[in-house]
This record gives C-alpha cells, structure tokens and sequence, in this order.
C-alpha cells in the first residue's frame, strides 16, 4: 500500500490527510503539539473556551466535501450556526454591517453610496469567477502559469486589492471595508495581487458550535475513523532523502517511518532549513524562500468579561483615522503605531456556551510588523499592547472592560516563531504580492525532490481559510497524481 506522511495537523494538513486517506493512502499526521489544529489551536481558561485562530468559518461546503470523499455527513459531527453581519466601525461613529441577506446589504451600502450598490454586485461577481477559475489550480510549473496568463490578464492579477475594489465602488468607507479582508490573509490591500482578496458574499460566515476547535476535533476524528494515524506531541525533527527521493522522516522520540510521499503543512522555511538538513537542494530552497518578502504578523488579544454585549457582533472591524497610512507603517516601516485596525471576534454572541453564564468572550487581532521589521522584545511590548486593545475597545465599545475582565492572555509574533517555527513570526508565510502568488508562491509539490509537498497558508493560492482548503485540493491532486 501506498504511505505517506503529512508533517503537521493544522487545518490544511488535516484536510489534505483526510484526502489521501480516503483515496487509499495510508497516511500518518506527526504534530509536534499537543493538539491538532495548528494556528487554529484553543484554550480553555477558567469557564472559558477561546479559540487561538478563526472564531468561524467560510465555506463550508469545502469541509464538507471532505467527509462526502466517504459517504459521511459533517452534519453528523458539526452544528453550524449562521454568523450574523461583519460591522464595520469607524472613530466618527460611521456604522455598516456587510454579510446578511442581499436586501440587507444593500441598504447599508445605500447608506454610504446609492451608486455603490450596483458596484458591490459586480464586485463580488468578480472575485467568484476569480475563485473558480484560479482557486484549485496547482500551478505545478511555470508552464501552467503561463497557460494561465488570459486568465490572469482577464481578471487583472497584477492589480492590488485596493485598486480592484476602487474600480466597481468609489465610497472611501467602503473601499476600506471590502479591501479589509486582505489583511487576513497576510497582504497589504494597497500591493496584494486581488486573486488573494476574500470577499464575503452574503450568509458567508458560519460559527461552529463550541468553538471552531470542534470543527478541528471532528477533522481529526474522521481522519482517524479512514484509518489514519496522528501522533501528538511528537514533532518531526528530520527529513530524510536519498538523491532527488524523501525515504523516512524521523520524530523527537525516536519514532521513524520510511515513505512512498512527504508532506509539509509546517511552514516551508523551517522545513527546507531545520528538518531537510540532508538536502543541498533543500538548503537552496531555504536561502530562495529566507530572501522573499514576508506578510506581517498578529498581535492575538483573548479576554473573558462580566455582562453580556447583545450590540456587538460576532464580527467587528475598528478602524483608525488613518488607513494607506497606517498599512505603510505595517508593511513598509515596521512601526508600531497607535492607531491600528483591530478585528475584534466576539463568538460568545452566537454561541453563549464559550462563556459563563452571564459572561462573553472576545478576540482581538491586530495585524503588525514581523519580527524582520520589529524586533523588539514582545515579552516587554506585549502589555502595553494588551492595554492599548483594551483602551481603545472602552473608547468605543465597552466603556469599564478593564475592570470586567475575569481572564485574559495574548499571542504575539515571537509565540508563533516559537511555537510554530513561523519564519519571522509571520503566519501567513509570503506577502501575496504578484510576484510571490501563483507559480512564484510555495509550491504545492517541490521542484528538486519529486516525493515532497505542500500545504498550507504559504504555498499557493494562499493564506485564509478558503486558500488554505484549496491548497489542501491541489496538493492532494498531485498526490495522487491527478494533477
């Protein structure tokens, strides 16, 4: 029987086992950590359960797929709850709520710009063709980007988020609020190739009832009712190669496996440089990948408060005065402005059993330098973040939230170099410039070792959950050798 091996359990790492397993590979998951989910991770502190990465989800249809590959139902291992309209916030009080029903959605574009609602439509008509027709390409050499070029062209790749949006809506609130997203998924709107935008179209966001770290456990379960293997706590410390060929790979507890294919969904730098040791192409692949330019990082807020907030949303984006501006301290400057974005998460509106009774949860993220740009000693920094977050979120929110917090802890770009090797603390791997996207991303199969993969937010399309399950798509297709 076919083997293989996926290096780590984060969501892309999961979905792609769950395709190999149930196309007959037998295929094992090594997690350094001591649960699956990666990025997607979870804490549960004193009554409270915060998820570490997306408090919900977008397309669902794409995990479900996963569990159709065998007949089964998701339905039968996940509750999905409709999340209600991400609000966007500005420091004069100007209010939209974008992602309810079509009729919904355009009258609160109607309150900014009667003449944009037309715009909104042909915009998200864009993005989905965009979607289906670049979305699980593997762009497996550079042949396939250049077949892709009318394509490209057609859609204008080479044109950043912003300036797309620009070009179907011409309200500034408005322009900010649809090119926001961008920045989910590592890229600066003002440079970000527009394939990589994840517009929400209407009813877009799902919750998963007990968090999305349910979702992450019923992964995990299916790959194991296929047949799989994952074993936690257990991190890969050694890929081995023979010539141009991965043959084992080899754990910090001594474990060894040999493997007909490898894998990776742990970021791409760590492993062409730390578990590749072997490998003068290898090597080569990390000095290429080191010199790209890299996505910013998060500074992650997670507190739990007294009273409940039935007027914030599961989803709320505060923005500041300023935005070009404040994108250029991020992505250019590496500095550590006061007067960043925050997306604040807030999941206990939708499912109240994240709390206790009487009490809310909440995220707040905050896009900033990578340790390339800042580094700074973020066990210093990170309290005066919290106090910052906090501050404005009582300025415009919740006016007494420092003397209502029960629990709290945060995540910062030095956490996710640590725990998770991310190069410079950036989890999102690559800018998604236009030269760094498609061909020119991570590739989804290594072009020197012909039995080594990826998967994941760096490797094409793209960070984000959506890019994150399609790359899962396209790895898996090569796999098996479909693509």
């Amino acid at each position: 029987m076919t083997t293989a091996v996926v290096i780590g359990a984060g969501l892309g790492g999961l979905a792609l086992a769950i395709r190999l397993q149930s196309a007959g590979v037998a295929t094992t998951i090594v997690e350094a950590r001591d649960q699956p989910g990666g990025c997607a991770g979870f804490r549960r502190r004193d009554g409270y359960t915060f998820d570490t990465g997306p408090t919900a989800i977008t397309d669902p249809d794409a995990f479900a797929a996963l569990w159709a590959l065998s007949g089964q139902e998701m339905a039968a291992d996940v509750t999905l709850d409709p999340v209600s309209p991400c609000r966007f916030n500005w420091p004069d009080g100007t209010n939209i709520d974008l992602g309810g029903d079509d009729a919904s959605v355009r009258a609160e574009i109607g309150k900014l710009d009667r003449a944009d609602i037309a715009g909104y439509t042909r915009l998200l008509d864009h993005a989905a063709r965009a979607r289906r027709e670049f979305g699980d390409n593997a762009f497996a050499d550079l042949g396939a980007m250049a077949r892709a070029a009318p394509l490209l062209t057609k859609y204008q790749a080479w044109r950043p988020v912003y300036s797309i949006v620009s070009r179907f809506v011409r309200n500034e609130k408005l322009r900010q609020a649809l090119s926001f997203h961008a920045l989910l998924a590592g890229g600066n709107p003002m440079t970000a190739s527009a394939i990589h935008a994840p517009w929400l179209p209407p009813g877009a966001l799902w919750s998963v009832r007990g968090g999305t770290n349910r979702l992450v456990a019923a992964m995990a379960a299916l790959f194991g009712r296929l047949g799989g293997t994952i074993r936690l706590g257990d991190a890969a410390v050694r890929i081995e190669t023979l010539g141009d060929r991965v043959t084992a790979v080899e754990t910090a507890s001594g474990w060894r496996a040999d493997c007909a294919m490898l894998a990776a969904n742990s970021d791409a730098v760590h492993s062409y440089r730390d578990l590749l040791t072997g490998s003068a192409a290898a090597r080569r692949g990390a000095e290429r990948l080191a010199r790209r330019r890299y996505s910013p990082s998060l500074f992650v807020l997670h507190f739990g408060i007294r009273g409940t907030w039935p007027g914030i949303p599961h989803h709320m984006v505060l923005f500041g005065p300023r935005y070009r501006e404040q994108l250029a301290d991020i992505y250019d400057h590496g500095i550590l402005s006061p007067d960043f974005p925050i997306a604040l998460a807030h999941p206990s509106i939708t499912d109240p059993s994240l709390a206790p009774e009487g009490c809310s949860t909440f995220q707040a993220l905050v896009p900033v330098p990578h340790l390339g740009r800042f580094p700074e000693d973020w066990g210093r920094i990170a309290p005066i973040m919290e106090r910052r977050v906090l501050d404005e979120i009582g300025r415009r929110l919740i006016p007494d939230v420092h003397g209502r917090i029960e629990t709290r802890f945060s995540l910062a770009p030095a956490d996710f170099a640590h725990d998770l090797h991310a190069h410079l603390g950036s989890v999102f791997g690559p800018e998604p410039l236009p030269m760094q996207s498609g061909w020119f991303r991570v590739h989804n199969r290594d072009d020197a070792i012909a039995n080594l993969y990826f998967v994941g937010a760096a490797t094409h399309p793209g960070a984000g959950l959506p890019g994150v399950m399609s790359s899962a798509r396209a790895t898996a297709d090569l796999m098996l050798g479909r693509g």
